[in-house]
């Protein structure tokens, strides 16, 4: 019978419920067990799609088009399974599909209530996981206990563990064991207060992990042992680590997924850790500074960025690279090329977003990275606006645009399609999740995926217009990459470049840690190869590759 994990947390956000869950997910993985995960967010909103990136971060999009929170990033990079839109579910997804049946009559008249019709619809959720090739489904309940809003999420689980067995169920709780300077002590009465919530909600946890700045003492373990009704095996502590990719290993030699599995009756296999401990070692080894340029529009909230903050840092950690993102507000670009700031730049990554602001600096970075040879990769948007760059001071079309920002331009290199045109649902003209793309043979991005035949992830409404395909396929510019049937432009690069490269998709939704998206880890060997010529003192891309494969 498959088994669940729930995890829980308490005291602050942003304890790296995710990460925690994620982590053991790997590690129960490296036993040989069969893992997805599922992330239940509290906020009304449907789904995180329309939501303000300042707010929410990154919108993380799965294979089937789902529009998902940005811990299914972190989901996917560690435990290496495609997630679905199953996967998240929201207090608002969740109200709608209730009031959707209520009107069509399922409940026969009932008074429809929070419990049981809203936790019935949540554990209905949580069952869709639950398959004969899943061993265990972790499922993360977004928000603090303690907040009115995931009342319903946590009932709905303490109900849980009566419908599948008790031994089937084990709860995971994430807490705060903060430093008190004055004092000089470590605290855990936050932890005694969040353990007491949730316990007053009937759920008691089986695992406490106790994050902290530092190892906390075994007396501290005992006491909260003692205070919170958990085993001493069951408290541990999850210390800050220098990289997100040493968790894993960090919750292992805490014993945690020995004690779960003890718990599920989930035999005690041998873990192989072995290539994860590689994968630490080589972030480790990463030293070689490389300096990206991040021309974006939310750079002032990193997490907007977040997966293509870790794509970089994969293909760093593949060729011994360590990558200092230089965070560069597009509205300020021109500025910043009057002091001189992007010539010192190694690439240049330009990511994709929606609206008008800071277009035209992300256009003024892509010419300045063709005019002076700075490795560029543009994603979605970042394709269209070099797309534009390249028709208004290469073809010479003034006045080259994008309709959503112009619809007067003279020269609408981009465009909605001719079949989009007459949809007035916004939501309509998106092309969600994973679409394939024929690669030009002998092109620098068939090279780099090593196949004429391609699969990635989109998220954008409008496209490179056909009507300008002819001036295009005149120029230097290649057209390297487009659908099946050869209506839509997927990638482009530009000849006799160390690497001018974009695609209208998201690669660094599939990329991971220890198989980095193919445009990224190009990307990153061109800017290394940039820095290597600035900086003759680093060990040339020959050697920084070599000591990788070590």
């Amino acid at each position: 019978m498959t088994k669940h994990i729930f995890v829980t947390g308490g005291v602050v956000s942003g304890l790296g419920k995710g990460l925690s869950g994620s982590s053991l997910g790997r590690l129960l993985k490296a036993r040989g067990l069969r893992v997805t995960m599922q992330k239940l967010d509290p906020y009304l909103n449907v789904d995180p799609g329309t939501m303000n990136p300042f707010e929410h971060g990154e919108v993380f999009v799965t294979d089937d088009g789902g529009e998902t929170d940005l811990d299914l990033g972190h989901y996917e990079r560690f435990i290496d399974e495609n997630l679905t839109t199953e996967s998240n579910a929201t207090t608002g997804s969740i109200y709608s599909s209730v009031i959707a049946a209520e009107r069509r009559g399922d409940y026969l008249g009932k008074t429809v209530q929070v419990i049981p019709h809203i936790t019935n619809e949540i554990k209905r959720r949580i069952n869709r996981l639950v398959s004969d090739d899943v061993d265990v489904v972790i499922t993360e309940v977004g928000g603090t206990v303690g907040d009115i809003e995931i009342l319903p999420f946590l009932e709905a689980i303490r109900q849980f563990r009566l419908d599948v067995g008790r031994d089937n169920v084990c709860y995971v709780h994430v807490t705060l064991v903060p430093y008190i300077g004055p004092s000089s002590e470590q605290k855990t009465k936050p932890t005694q207060h969040s353990v007491t919530e949730l316990r007053s909600r009937g759920i008691q946890p089986d695992a406490i992990i106790c994050r902290s700045d530092d190892p906390i003492s075994a007396d501290l373990r005992r006491k909260i042992s003692n205070l919170c009704d958990v085993p001493v095996s069951g408290v541990v502590n999850a210390a800050d680590a220098s990289s997100l990719y040493e968790i894993p290993m960090v919750l292992h030699n805490e014993g945690l997924d020995a004690y779960v599995c003890d718990m599920l009756g989930l035999g005690d296999l041998t873990p192989d850790l072995d290539p994860w401990r590689m994968l630490v070692q080589r972030v480790e080894q990463a030293t070689s500074p490389v300096r990206v340029g991040l021309i974006g529009k939310y750079v002032s909230l990193p997490d907007a960025y977040l997966s293509v903050v870790e794509s970089l840092n994969h293909a760093g950690i593949h060729h011994g690279a360590d990558i200092k993102i230089e965070w560069i507000q597009a509205e300020e670009v021109e500025g910043m090329l009057a002091a001189g700031r992007l010539r010192d730049l190694d690439g240049i990554v330009i990511p994709g977003g929606f609206g008008e602001r800071g277009v035209e600096g992300k256009i003024t970075a892509a010419g300045y990275a063709r005019e002076n040879d700075i490795p560029c990769l543009g994603l979605c948007l970042g394709m269209q606006v070099m797309t534009i760059e390249y028709a208004r001071n290469a073809l010479g079309l003034a006045g080259a645009n994008s309709t959503e920002f112009d619809l007067r331009s003279p020269h609408p290199v981009i465009d909605l399609m001719e079949s989009q045109r007459d949809i007035t649902d916004m939501g309509g003209t998106m092309r969600l999740g994973a679409y394939v793309a024929q690669l030009k043979p002998g092109s620098r991005v068939a090279e780099a995926y090593g196949e004429e035949v391609v699969s990635e992830r989109h998220r954008h409404r409008y496209e490179f217009n056909p009507k300008y395909r002819t001036r295009f396929d005149e120029s230097d510019l290649v057209l390297s990459g487009e659908s099946p049937d050869g209506r839509l432009v997927e990638f482009i690069e530009l000849e006799e470049h160390p690497f001018w490269i974009a695609t209208q998709a998201h690669p660094e939704f599939k990329s991971r840690p220890d198989r980095p998206a193919p445009l990224f880890r190009e990307f990153v060997a061109a800017a290394l190869g940039r820095a290597e010529g600035r900086n003759p003192q680093l060990p040339s891309l020959e050697t920084q590759s070599a000591l990788a494969k070590s």
